[in-house]
């Protein structure tokens, strides 16, 4: 069972509520890979009623039909959702447009009492998710500490856009997660710190992922022609495929396993959603 809980997730969760009340709208952010996985349960709790938009981060590097079937389950939940990859710009216009026409009735009230009509957004999320690369593309310049790995971000900040006043705020995770395959796709997509993983045994998770939902890639990227086998002799086989070679011939099975993760976490095996609605 993964778990990864930091003291400063707990304060994190005291300060977004006592800030929500400066707020006009929150952006949720998950990653497109794993919208279920990377959303934090206690952030309806804390938020209710506050307008929000779910932001499906990193889409460039999820199946893009998958992402359009996220977006229909999460209207039904009443859940505006757009798709977006911080780091490109993609779809940061029409992220922008549809908070305007949310809040257009709050913008309203603000010009109507004299107020400049800026409106506050808070940024919310579990680590690594992209958070503050969304804030350096809305503020057009890098304001925000960023990284590929989780715990970046460690105090809230307030950043004055072109659009909107950002609130960044650390990312926080929940400190016990009751299903172990949520903390499974954390872990595979980098939002938990590496350090306290056993690769080996997440590259196995992988490629039993990619044998039920992806074999073309199997097949094509590491030259796998039996993807029957099971999990641990694929693994194996890439090494093998990929020249991840001990002195003397053995196959590297850590060094296969590592390439494999970094190949998902990059996007270089392909556009790839570890979860389906």
């Amino acid at each position: 069972m993964i778990q990864w809980y930091p003291g400063h997730m707990a304060k994190t969760k005291k300060t977004i509520i006592s800030n929500l009340k400066l707020i006009d709208i929150v952006y949720e952010v998950v990653d497109a890979r794993i919208p279920l996985s990377s959303r934090n349960p206690i952030i309806d709790e804390i938020i209710g009623n506050k307008k929000r938009i779910l932001i499906l981060n990193k889409s460039d590097l999820s199946d893009n039909i998958v992402n359009d079937l996220w977006i229909i389950y999460f209207k039904k939940m009443g859940i505006e959702t757009s798709k977006i990859n911080a780091l490109s710009g993609l779809g940061i216009s029409d992220l922008v447009q549809k908070t305007n026409k949310i809040c257009s009735e709050i913008i309203k009230n603000k010009k109507s009492k004299g107020m400049i009509p800026r409106l506050r957004v808070m940024i919310l999320g579990i680590p690594n998710v992209g958070k503050s690369a969304l804030i350096n593309r809305l503020s057009g310049g890098k304001k925000a500490q960023t990284g590929d790995k989780p715990g970046i971000t460690r105090k809230e900040q307030w950043i004055k856009t072109q659009y909107f006043d950002l609130l960044d705020t650390p990312g926080i995770l929940w400190p016990k997660f009751e299903d172990p395959m949520v903390g499974l796709m954390l872990a595979l997509t980098g939002a938990i710190k590496d350090d306290i993983l056993d690769i080996e045994e997440l590259s196995f998770h992988l490629v039993g992922i990619l044998k039920n939902k992806y074999k073309n890639i199997l097949k094509t990227r590491y030259k796998i022609e039996n993807t029957d086998k099971d999990n641990y002799e694929i693994l194996k086989d890439i090494g093998k495929n990929r020249g991840c070679l001990l002195p003397g011939g053995d196959i590297d099975v850590n060094k296969a396993a590592k390439l494999l993760i970094t190949d998902f976490r990059s996007g270089r095996m392909g556009n790839i959603s570890l979860e389906r609605p």
